[in-house]
């Protein structure tokens, strides 16, 4: 029993510490552990014991956030590229619409990683939500053109995308969203995809 509350003790501080680092990074803040610690009344040597660097502690706390707000459906038995390219246009809008709801927390978490400094992988997860909604259309695409829809439509999943049509192309969010889910659409129209 005690085993078993001490696991939940340990699940409700990293919870804790992932919630004040969200905070604070939703203020487009790059806190330190240190600084987190103390916005959740944890102590530092705790903070520290689950936390090494204050980019890993970030990273942590946006992927926290993207688990709790993405989910995926699969396609039904036999769906039909209409289908599929619906459910992708659907990904593509809600990854969209949860990247600009935390887009300061994304941010830093870019500026975390663009420094070459922190070496984790990013992205992985995006390339495994489209991988699972476009599974129907695999046999019909050789190898190599179902990877490179994959990594086409990652393009469009991400802070990177926000950077590019807010900060370079002047759009707003509305005409950004737009924007993104009409290259979903025109990437999955080019596809020669044959008709269930």
């Amino acid at each position: 029993m005690k085993s078993f509350e001490r696991i939940n003790q340990k699940r409700r501080t990293r919870t804790e510490l992932l919630r004040a680092a969200r905070d604070l990074a939703e203020g487009g803040r790059q806190p330190s552990v240190a600084e987190v610690a103390d916005h959740a009344g944890i102590s530092r040597a705790t903070a520290y014991r689950y936390f090494s660097a204050p980019e890993e502690m970030i990273r942590e706390a946006v992927l926290d956030a993207v688990a709790n707000t993405i989910t995926i459906e699969p396609p039904p038995a036999g769906a039909g590229p209409e289908t599929v390219g619906v459910q992708v246009q659907s990904l593509v809008g809600r990854i969209f619409d949860m990247v600009i709801d935390n887009e300061a927390m994304f941010r830093a978490l870019l500026a975390s990683t663009v420094t070459g400094e922190e070496t984790a992988k990013r992205g992985g997860r995006r390339i495994g939500w489209l991988t699972d909604t476009l599974e129907p259309l695999r046999p019909h695409l050789p190898p190599g053109d179902f990877k490179k829809l994959v990594y086409a439509l990652s393009l469009l999943t991400g802070i990177e995308t926000i950077v590019v049509l807010k900060d370079v192309c002047g759009l707003d969010a509305a005409d950004a969203r737009e924007t993104t889910l009409w290259a979903a659409k025109t990437l999955l129209a080019g596809l020669a995809v044959p008709q269930s």
